[in-house]
C-alpha cells in the first residue's frame, strides 16, 4: 500500500493506493498518530484504495474517534467496492463520505 500525504496548515489529506489489509493496515495507523497533532481536518482520499479489510475499518474508526476529539475528518473518492464495505460494516453511517 501507498500513502500520499499533503498537509495544507491544520488540514491534512492522505490518500491510500493499493490494500489496506492486516498487513498494511499498521503502516496507516502509525502515520496517522505521527501526523494528527494540531490537525483540525482530516480528510482520507480512498479513490485508489482497491480493498479494505476489518483490520483498515478498525483504523479508520481510531481516526475518526481521534477526530472528533479535536476537529473533523472526511472520507472522498469511494470507488463502488470500499462502499459496499462500508454499507455492510455500517461504517456507512459513522463516517462523513463525499
Amino acid at each position: 500500500m501507498t500513502i500520499n500525504e499533503n498537509k495544507n496548515g491544520s488540514e491534512l489529506t492522505i490518500a491510500l493506493e493499493g490494500r489496506l489489509d492486516t498487513m498494511t493496515s499498521p503502516q496507516l495507523e502509525e502515520k496517522l498518530n505521527a501526523s494528527l497533532d494540531g490537525v483540525t481536518e482530516l480528510v482520507l482520499d480512498l479513490e485508489k484504495l482497491e480493498y479494505m479489510s476489518s483490520a483498515g475499518l478498525r483504523v479508520l474508526l481510531a481516526a475518526q474517534k481521534q477526530m472528533n476529539k479535536q476537529g473533523s475528518m472526511k472520507v472522498t473518492h469511494v470507488n463502488q467496492i470500499i462502499s459496499e464495505i462500508f454499507e455492510v460494516t455500517g461504517f456507512s453511517e459513522i463516517l462523513t463520505i463525499e
